[in-house]
């Protein structure tokens, strides 16, 4: 890999290079892996690294500690306070560039998933090829909830739409594992603890196949999206979102003013107290 980043140079993540694919572990734990834009630098280094390497023949991503990943970082958003259309487009398409990385990769992606995985986290696991998921893992949107949108509109890509309007429009936070495996969220739910070794197994047989064939064949499945219109409507959705965001909605202004004068944990206390749950 000598033309391509140093796994070992990583701060935020681990990466570690199997004989026939790479694992990504996000490694945050004390944040529970919120994606900060340095998490997502170093994400999109990463994935340049995978593909660069003809040895990798899938990747496996997962979360260190207690989750997978609380999603968006919003407390370092709200040391930022960005404001702007330019400072929100950079912020939005950096975020939406790399879940979507997961997706286009030429190499199967897996995700790992076990405790929280929400918001731009939950965006990043659809992205991903295959999802396994252990049996304390939960997933959801809440970002409608406290002001904000959705960068990578891939739900309503993966439900059906009423499915998708009730997560995304409720801000539904808490969907189990045994419900995400009904809707289709993931395509396994194991007993807590194994997640890993199972996507382990499952990259071990994806690597035993030709690459070029996994290539192509990978190619073909999301082109039967691209015939449907997928990144025009994505692209579409990240524009309505660039808008939301620049121009600040009072939710979202009340959320920030709380998280600065009494921290994020009222903050999200405030934004749930709002709502009976659904």
């Amino acid at each position: 890999m000598s033309s391509t980043p140093k796994l070992e140079a990583f701060k935020l993540l681990n990466a570690t290079r199997h004989e026939r694919f790479l694992h990504i572990e996000l490694n945050r734990p004390e944040r529970l892996n919120a994606l900060s834009r340095q998490v997502l630098l170093e994400l999109d280094a990463c994935m340049d690294a995978a593909e660069a390497d003809a040895q990798v023949r899938a990747v496996v991503v997962s979360g260190a500690g207690k989750a997978f990943s609380s999603g968006f970082d919003l407390k370092e958003q709200m040391e930022r306070r960005p404001e702007g259309p330019q400072v929100w487009r950079d912020i939005l398409e950096l975020d939406f560039r790399v879940t979507m990385r997961f997706w286009h990769c030429p190499k199967p992606t897996i995700a790992a998933i076990h405790g929280a995985c929400l918001a731009g986290a939950f965006e990043l696991a659809l992205a991903c090829d295959i999802a396994v998921a252990a049996e304390d893992a939960f997933f959801g949107e809440p970002e409608l909830k406290f002001g904000a949108g959705i960068v990578t509109m891939l739900l309503p890509w993966m439900v059906a739409p009423k499915q998708a309007k009730e997560i995304i429009l409720l801000g539904l936070d808490h969907i189990d594992a045994a419900t995400a495996l009904r809707l289709g969220l993931v395509n396994r739910v194991v007993p807590s603890g194994t997640h890993l070794s199972t996507a382990f197994r499952l990259a071990e047989n994806i690597a035993a196949i030709d690459p070029d064939l996994m290539r192509e064949t990978k190619a073909a499945i999301n082109r039967s999206y691209e015939a449907r219109g997928m990144s025009a409507a994505l692209q579409s959705a990240l524009a309505i979102d660039h808008a939301v965001e620049s121009r600040g909605s009072p939710d979202k202004k009340q959320f920030m003013d709380i998280a600065t004068a009494q921290g994020l944990k009222a903050a999200l206390a405030w934004r749930d107290g709002r709502f009976e749950r659904a």
